[in-house]
């Protein structure tokens, strides 16, 4: 036992969290867990505690590809060695870190056996590894999109595949996915978010008694951490001997076409569309069955699986957070298992639910927003590289992405190592040698994130409830955008006497588009100051920018006492424009006569210009142009 690992069953309460866990462990093939919550709430101690309490499996020792005994990869020397014997061994537990190279992951040319010999050998990577294991990556939304391609391929297949540097390898790359993410730093793929067999939300306990607890058992195990897990031995075989216990009954365990039926009324009635969803809950079912020593699966257990199932996999609308509706479930449950003999429907019970849930959200609505259509995409065009990964725009020699050439280079920042050996070959092919003369560089192409900032009116001068409605109703529609493409967004809102920082840079357009449904209108139009802040809050970001800027430009209120509120703000437009900022201006006055001060101030930006009314159409295919410096 790894004696500074916490004990698995030494974590206060999370009991949804630790059956998740523990589900993975009886059934591997479920996918994984996504673990979301907060800061400080035990997912990554409950994730890598998990470890200590898995029955060992049988495995060659050094074998780097963890293979099953008796059934060894083709190409891996230790296993099918001569006298190579298999020997229990605990179970792997590889972390993925965020800043990890594709190499890393996937495998390379093992360069100091090509210096040696001249051979083309594979270095297997972190999948390897992680073969009939776990793998863990902490903060899994923030892990690189090229990263996230290579574990959907290899998630999909079972099956890492590499061909670059003159290799050409496929090994087997079966593992339990972990990941934990804190929601505020953005949500996940979804793509990615579906290959995640379960997933728990955890919070921290609200009882002082239980948060107390928490702390006591926490500081004791730092204080002494072998004392600690000594004095959970009992309770940690105890689990160990349950999860063996319940692999092997797991074969044994079986679910009726009555349960089955009712596993497919609830994906439909949840309106989930992968039928993994239903593959899962049967898997899941059975497991929570096997965990409790049964053979037969109840309703009880089809249930438990839904609530771990589907809550990620439900259709939502934007920025609608995961989650099931447990009345709803409970209906759905009595509908499926109990005749309707008592006069009332299942439509009419379903429709009366749906009003219901209608009151009730209309009861909390701060202020509404209109459907604004559908804006296709935004496009900036940037010379800028070394951004944060994301979808938006391309990046020349950025740090990750697809390898498109190499370059000789004698200080490389990324070896190209087959073009080096290549170099060294070709140089002296009977004297083989690699000098700094014959190093390369990789040159490599990806996509980075922009910062979105919008810059949103709240003032009197947009104060009719209608208009209002359109503007948040037209960012929202760009949010859409932004969550899709993994930038990070900003919100700027000016109204009465100043501008504020409504929300800083953030990846949580959940959070953003939380602060716009809030947002109070009214007062004067400090146009200027918002202005300045849209400056100060751009300089001090890394990424490259796009502003989004909605008001009828009707500025009133100047930055400094005595000057022209008009003249400020076309000042500033005119500091933005010289920074190359490209930018957006969404024009939203009505009405017959017009001022025109919108498309001014576009002008003085160099932006697209937009009406309010143009953003709503369904056909608008919007494109904003510009060059980072």
């Amino acid at each position: 036992m790894n004696h500074a690992t916490f004990p698995f069953s030494a974590i206060v309460e999370q009991t949804r969290l630790k059956t998740a866990l523990l589900l993975c462990a009886v059934d591997p093939s479920l996918g994984g867990v996504l673990i979301r919550g907060d800061k400080g709430t035990a997912k990554s101690t409950a994730a890598r505690a998990l470890t200590d309490i898995l029955p060992p499996i049988e495995r060659v020792a050094g074998c780097a590809y963890n293979c099953l005994p008796g059934a060894p990869y083709q190409h891996c020397e230790t296993c099918n060695a001569e006298h190579a014997t298999a020997q229990a061994d605990s179970v792997p537990f590889v972390t993925l870190p965020l800043g990890a190279t594709e190499d890393r992951v996937i495998g390379t040319l093992d360069l100091e056996q090509a210096l040696k010999g001249g051979q083309r050998v594979f270095k297997p990577g972190l999948l390897a590894a992680a073969h009939r294991g776990i793998l863990y990556i902490d903060e899994v939304n923030l892990l690189p999109d090229h990263l996230v391609d290579v574990l959907l391929d290899a998630a999909a297949m079972g099956v890492n595949s590499v061909q670059r540097e003159g290799l050409s390898v496929s090994h087997p790359a079966r593992f339990t996915l972990i990941g934990t993410m804190n929601l505020e730093e953005g949500d996940l793929r979804p793509q990615l978010l579906d290959r995640f067999g379960l997933m728990v939300e955890v919070t921290a306990p609200r009882d002082k008694v239980l948060r107390s607890e928490v702390v006591r058992r926490r500081i004791a195990f730092e204080a002494n951490p072998t004392a600690y897990a000594a004095a959970w031995m009992h309770e940690q075989q105890a689990l160990k001997h349950q999860l063996a216990t319940a692999q092997q009954l797991l074969t044994e365990v079986t679910l009726d076409d009555a349960l089955l039926d009712l596993i497919s009324h609830l994906c439909c009635e949840f309106e989930v569309a992968s039928l993994r969803a239903d593959i899962v809950m049967h898997k899941a079912a059975r497991a929570l069955a096997a965990l409790e020593g049964r053979s037969q699966v109840t309703s009880q257990d089809v249930r438990g699986a839904a609530e771990l199932v589907l809550p990620h996999r439900r259709r939502r609308k934007p920025f609608e957070q995961p989650g099931l509706d447990q009345d709803q479930l409970d209906e759905l449950m009595q509908q499926a298992l109990q005749p309707h003999d008592e006069g009332e429907s299942a439509a009419d019970s379903e429709q009366e639910h749906e009003q219901n849930n209608g009151d009730s959200q209309s009861e909390q609505q701060v202020f509404a927003a209109a459907s604004a259509g559908y804006v296709r995409k935004i496009e900036v065009d940037t010379v800028a590289n070394r951004y944060a990964s994301g979808k938006r725009s391309t990046a020349q020699d950025a740090p990750r992405g697809r390898v498109i050439r190499a370059v000789p280079d004698q200080n490389p920042s990324s070896l190209a190592v087959g073009a080096t050996l290549r170099s060294a070959a070709l140089r002296d092919s009977d004297n083989f040698q690699v000098t700094k003369n014959d190093l390369h560089q990789q040159i490599r192409t990806g996509r980075t994130a922009n910062l979105i900032l919008f810059v949103v009116d709240a003032s009197g001068s947009m104060a009719a409830q209608r208009r209002m409605e359109a503007v948040k109703g037209a960012v929202l529609s760009l949010l859409t955008d932004a969550y899709q493409q993994r930038d990070e967004v900003a919100v700027i809102s000016f109204r009465g006497a100043s501008a504020q920082l409504l929300l800083p840079p953030t990846r949580s357009v959940d959070l953003a588009e939380q602060n716009l449904r809030e947002l109070p209108t009214g007062g004067r139009t400090p146009l200027p100051h918002a202005l300045s802040v849209a400056l100060e809050t751009l300089e001090k970001t890394g990424m490259p920018p796009l502003l989004v800027l909605l008001s009828d430009g009707k500025a009133n209120v100047a930055l400094n006492d005595g000057n022209d509120p008009w003249q400020e703000s076309l000042r500033f437009a005119g500091l933005l424009a010289e920074r190359g900022v490209p930018a957006l201006v969404l024009d939203t006055e009505t009405g017959y006569l017009r001022l025109g001060k919108a498309r001014q101030l576009a002008q003085a930006l160099g932006a697209e210009y937009l009406t309010l009314e143009e953003l709503s159409a369904e056909n608008l295919a919007l494109t904003v142009r510009g060059c980072i410096k």
